[in-house]
């Protein structure tokens, strides 16, 4: 059998949020999960899609990232879901998870 070493195995109760918007050309559904895992970058995931992408405030305001992550069809696409999460992507905060 091949070797395999357990990395973590964590239960965590955490908050989850749903947000749903409409552009004028399409529809999208994200669930944004809030953990004290991945360095408290929230864990976003697109309903329709589940394409997921942990984001900081920086990754947010990278639109071209946001774009790729998602596989969104245009930048204003991209721009939209940044002006939609960051409303609820914490302003500054950083974990130092393995300490």
């Amino acid at each position: 059998m091949e070797w395999l070493e357990k990395l973590y195995d964590e239960t965590e109760h955490v908050k989850v949020r749903f947000v749903g918007y409409a552009t004028e050309t399409s529809r999208f559904d994200f669930g944004l999960v809030f953990t004290n895992m991945f360095f408290g970058k929230p864990l976003v995931i697109c309903m329709q899609t589940g394409r997921s992408a942990l984001l900081d405030s920086e990754d947010v305001k990278n639109v071209e990232y946001l774009r790729k992550a998602f596989h969104l069809p245009s930048l204003s696409e991209a721009e939209h879901l940044a002006a939609i999460v960051e409303e609820y992507v914490p302003k500054h905060y950083f974990v130092h998870q393995y300490e």
